[in-house]
């Protein structure tokens, strides 16, 4: 699969890369993609991002085996980020929750843990 020629990445070559459980509708996770980890997503149908803090790439699941397989591709009307809807082996979170969204914000301002944990970090990092 093609690259689009018309992608916005920011001064860095980055763009938010939104996952998605591509049945629940259910979002996994947010990171980063330049425009190596988004080929190598598109040819391996499994997700690649960069990592900002190690300044490396990164395939998701290649120390948990909690990959995710790429099933539809999207980009905003900007171009600037992208949407990958995946189906999603184990966790998405290091944590070990299926999504890196499972705080939820309570009124109080403090946050309750409303995701379901499908993993021991401890036993996996």
């Amino acid at each position: 699969m093609k690259i689009p020629e018309k992608l916005k990445y920011d001064e860095h070559g980055l763009m938010p890369a939104i996952i998605q459980d591509y049945r629940t509708k259910e979002v996994l996770m947010v990171a980063y993609m330049n425009e190596e980890a988004l080929k190598r997503t598109l040819e391996t149908k499994k997700t690649h991002f960069w990592s900002r803090s190690r300044q490396k790439f990164w395939l998701k699941g290649e120390s948990s085996g909690h990959i995710q397989m790429v099933k539809s591709v999207f980009f905003d009307c900007d171009n600037d980020t992208v949407l990958i809807t995946v189906s999603q082996k184990g966790g998405a979170c290091h944590d070990g929750y299926r999504s890196c969204f499972y705080k939820k914000l309570t009124d109080k301002g403090d946050f309750k843990t409303v995701g379901k944990l499908v993993f021991d970090p401890k036993k996996v990092y």
